[in-house]
């Protein structure tokens, strides 16, 4: 467990093996999460990208790619077409 102290400002410092398991640097934001009554604090960068994943499932089969090499295929394809403009 860990205990981090809040100033009079109400600015939390958490502590380094919190910010090393949540991958945290300088200025990264940390998303703070109620569930319960419980506080869950996150990476930002992190849930934004699994969310992102989240939100795209599926949208390569529904969109009639056989697997994802034919999508690798079709994006090369179009950066092909595009560079020279």
């Amino acid at each position: 467990m860990e205990v981090a102290k809040i100033s009079s400002k109400g600015q939390i410092t958490l502590p380094v093996s919190v910010r090393k398991k949540l991958k945290l640097k300088s200025g990264d934001q940390v998303v703070i999460q109620e569930e319960n009554g419980r506080f869950y604090f996150d990476n930002a960068a992190l849930v934004a990208f699994i969310r992102a994943e989240q939100a795209f499932d599926g949208a390569a089969e529904a969109a009639g790619f056989a697997d994802e090499q034919a999508l690798q295929d079709y994006v090369l394809e179009i950066r092909e077409e595009t560079e020279g403009e």
